[in-house]
Parts: C-alpha cells; structure tokens; sequence
C-alpha cells in the first residue's frame, strides 16, 4: 500500500508517493509562473496550477505501480484565493496570493475603524493583506463585474486545495479544512466554523465558500476521466504549514517545528485550546478529527525566507541554483557587515509592517556576491531567531523544507538560537503529513502513535559554544530591520 501526496506550493507542485513505512518512493515536480504586476502584487494561473499538478502526478505513476495507491493527501500554499467557474471549472481572473500586499490600505481602513480587536479576537489573526479576506474585499470594490457573479453564485471562491479537489472531482466537492478555513478572517476559531458576522464585515457571502470537512477520512473521490484515470479517495488535507507540522509527528501539545519554504514558518502545538500571544504570533486552527475534535497551533509567519534565495538565482543572477548557496557562502567567514533583510513583501511576524521593504546594507568596494549569499542565508536565521524569541521556551527545533537540506542554514541556525537544531531524514514533510493524513484516513496507519514511530533524526547540529559573536551580529540585524520598516508608505508620499 502506498499514498499519494499533492504538495501545491507557492513556486511549483510537488507530488510524492509515500510507502505505508512512512518512506518517500518517488517524487515530480513542476513550477510554475510567479506574476507580479505591480510592485508588492503577487499572483498565479489558476491553470497553471491545474497543470502543475497534473504533470508532477503524471511524472510520479512513471515510477510507482499506480494499483498500489489507496488514497490521496491534499496540501497547499495558504491564503492566496482563487475564484472559479462551478460550470466550467475556469477561473475568471489570476488567484491572489498570499504573499501580495495590495489590500494594505483596506487593512488600514478597517483598523481605523476599529475592527481589529474584535476580528483578533474571533479568528486569532491581525488585519493584514497576507490573510484572504482582505483580497475578497479587494475583488469586490475594484473589480465589480466579477464580484457580482460570486455573489449570484456562479464563481465558487476558495484557497488552492478546494479549487483543486474541485478539478479533480470535476466540480462535484467545493470543500476545505479548518486549517486553510482559519487563514482566512473568516472563520471563527473556537467555535470551529465560518462566521457570519465576520462575512458581513468583509462582504463575502457565505454561500461562495467551501464546506468545512475533517482533515482525513473520506473527504472526495478523484474523477478518472479528469484525474489521470485515478478514481481515488482523497482522505488527507491540510495547509503547508499545518500538514508539515503533522509531518514532524508533532502530535503533543508544545511540539515546535520550523518549515524553511517560500517563507519560514514555526508552528507550535497547543493542543485542544486558543493560546493567545501578545507577542506577534497567530492563534490557528492546526487539524480537526473525524470526530470533530480540533487542535489548535500558536504560528509565526516570516514570509520571505526561501523566496530570498530564489531571488538571489533569478532575480540578482548571482547564483545558479539554491544547492549552491552554502558552497559559496562557505567562502568567506561571514558576511563582512554586510545585511540583508529580505522585506520583499513587507514584514511577517513579530514585525508585521506591509509597508517594509528589502535591504542590503554596510556594502563596500570589498563586497563580494559571497557576502550578499551569506548574508541571506544569515537573514534566515535572524528572521527564525525574532519568532522564536517570542515563543515560550524549547530545548530544541526540528526543521524541514527545501532549505533544511543546506547544511550552512541549519549551523547559522543553531548559533543564532543557542539550541539543538534537529533534521530529519525526510525534510519534505509537508507532503508526508498530507500522505500521514491520508494514510489515517484510508486506514494504513491505525493511529498516530504509529505515525511517530517513522520520524528518524538524520542530524543534529548543536550550537557554537561562543554566543557573543552570533548575539552581535543578531543585534546589528535589528538596526537594519528598523531602516526596512515603513519604507513604501513613505515613497509613496
């Protein structure tokens, strides 16, 4: 028996086929198109996705027996919204993602007003254009055409996985989980469901939005005329961060991680209540039981982490590839002054400025691109190391995502912190938690005292003994955090 796990992230989908031993078989790939219209606008085909999707599955069954395949995992990039035609299945604009800034100022508008306390206190989140809610509004006051046949309800509107189960099922479920459900100021966190006075104050009608469902059991079942002729259970699904933080069998309440993506998120479990921080971290929906009961995570969003490195290969052309990053930077012995905050969409957590933007400051003639790689892969670990400041006490991090694979990243890491840093064999374990979830749901694991039992250490890296040198170079990252902060708004004006 085997899994299959759909992981539609932020640059690309990737598909893995996971053994019922918790052991990865086989893996596709595909990216696709980042758009950026305007300055701080991020967006994506809806199409592409769909065909993102379709290819890195395709590219997976060349490689497995397709018959030993008991059922799928869903997981996705969060709060980018995505509209969809419920005859056709075509969307009628780009999604917007999560990473866009352009309803800043509706943020703005309705803090003002005096809203914030009480959305904080419903959904366990801020007013910021990084949730999904503020873009619906965005939709609705400057592109009325289109908001009106979501209001006469013929666009469905919904995140990635629930347009994707949408394809798969050729329009037969509009669903998600309360872990995509509560990213999106429109779901009430402990009541455990949408909220019709927080859809009042958005204005989006309740109609055009998914059906809430467990995150495994029998959630939908592929079309195979659609589907790559899969007729499938899809029995697992939750949001990147979520299904990662499942991933890393982090089952108990205080169970920490840190996924190194796009951005970089640390999730805490917090088990069956809302702990509320003061500190700049979100209150979120982490998973809820077939038999509806819910878990909760305290969460720190930082969102341009691994997106900096990309922008390092395909923005500054200064690197060929991600993987060659600690080579380089491995070729001096720090960064010589220089810093790099990479606010490239403003700042998450603990800082949450929209209006921030990157830089790079203390350059010199002697800057070489070794400094600037450096200096990224350094911002990472400042970036983590502000979060976690604000968290309760841990003994230790498990990482995982694409950049947990950099040896550098996890070394610069645990000075930074002053704690073990520990890498499991399986650093993609967002697509393991959503083939674990599938695997709970399709009957392969029993439990998730079973699933525990496949989480293995690959390597621990333990802190330098010298803190002054990492505390010093922690400190003079803040300075340049604060030169970052409010710098659109001021250009603009």
């Amino acid at each position: 028996m085997s899994l299959l796990a759909i992981d539609a992230g932020t640059t690309g989908v990737t598909a893995v086929v996971v053994s019922s031993e918790g052991r990865v078989l086989a893996t596709g790939n595909r990216e696709f198109t980042q758009h950026f219209p305007r300055p701080g606008w991020v967006e994506h085909s809806a199409e592409e996705i769909w065909q993102a999707t379709l290819e890195a599955t395709r590219e997976v069954l060349t490689k497995v027996d397709a018959s030993e395949l008991t059922g799928i995992g869903i997981t996705n990039q969060r709060e980018t919204i995505v509209l969809w035609d419920r005859e056709t299945l075509g969307s009628p604009r780009r999604a917007i993602v999560w990473q866009d800034r352009r309803s800043a100022d509706i943020c703005a508008r309705l803090r003002d007003a005096g809203h914030e306390e009480r959305v904080s206190a419903l959904t366990g989140l801020r007013l910021d254009p990084y949730f999904s809610a503020t873009k619906l509004m965005w939709l609705a006051e400057h592109e009325p055409h289109t908001w009106a046949l979501v209001e006469a309800g013929r666009y469905a509107v919904g995140t990635v996985d629930s347009y994707l189960i949408a394809r798969m099922t050729r329009g037969t479920w509009h669903v998600t989980d309360v872990s995509n459900a509560s990213r999106t100021l429109l779901f009430d966190l402990e009541a455990g469901d949408w909220s019709q006075e927080l859809c009042d104050l958005f204005g989006v009608p309740p109609g055009a939005l998914p059906d809430l469902v467990p995150n495994w059991g029998e959630i939908a079942v592929t079309d195979p005329s659609v589907f790559l002729g899969l007729s499938l259970p899809i029995a697992g699904l939750a949001g990147d961060q979520q299904s990662a933080l499942f991933g890393q069998t982090c089952f108990e309440e205080g169970d920490s991680k840190c996924t190194y993506g796009t951005g970089s998120f640390i999730l805490t479990n917090t088990g069956s209540s809302v702990q509320r921080s003061d500190a700049g971290l979100l209150s979120t929906a982490a998973w809820r039981s077939p038999d509806g009961v819910l878990t909760y995570a305290n969460e720190g969003s930082i969102f341009v982490t691994g997106a900096a490195v990309q922008w390092l290969r395909d923005g500054l052309q200064i690197v060929g590839s991600a993987a060659e990053t600690a080579a380089i930077a491995s070729t001096v012995p720090d960064s010589d002054g220089v810093v790099f905050v990479p606010a490239l969409t403003g700042l998450g957590a603990p800082h949450w400025d929209p209006h921030a933007r990157g830089l790079i400051i203390g350059l010199t003639r002697g800057t070489r691109r070794a400094h600037i790689v450096r200096a990224t892969l350094e911002a990472i670990a400042f970036e983590v190391r502000d979060v976690l400041e604000t968290m309760p006490e841990i003994t230790s991090l498990r990482v995982d995502g694409g950049a947990a694979d950099n040896d550098l990243l996890c070394q610069l890491q645990a000075d930074q912190l002053g704690l073990p840093v520990e890498r499991p064999e399986i650093v993609e374990t967002t697509a393991l938690g959503a083939a674990f979830l599938a695997g709970l749901g399709t009957g392969v694991w029993a439990s998730t005292d079973e699933l525990r039992e496949t989480w293995a250490l690959e390597t621990r890296f333990e802190p330098a003994s010298d803190r002054a040198a990492a505390d010093q170079a922690h400190a003079r990252w803040r300075v340049a955090v604060e030169r970052s902060k409010g710098w659109a708004d001021e250009s603009s004006s």
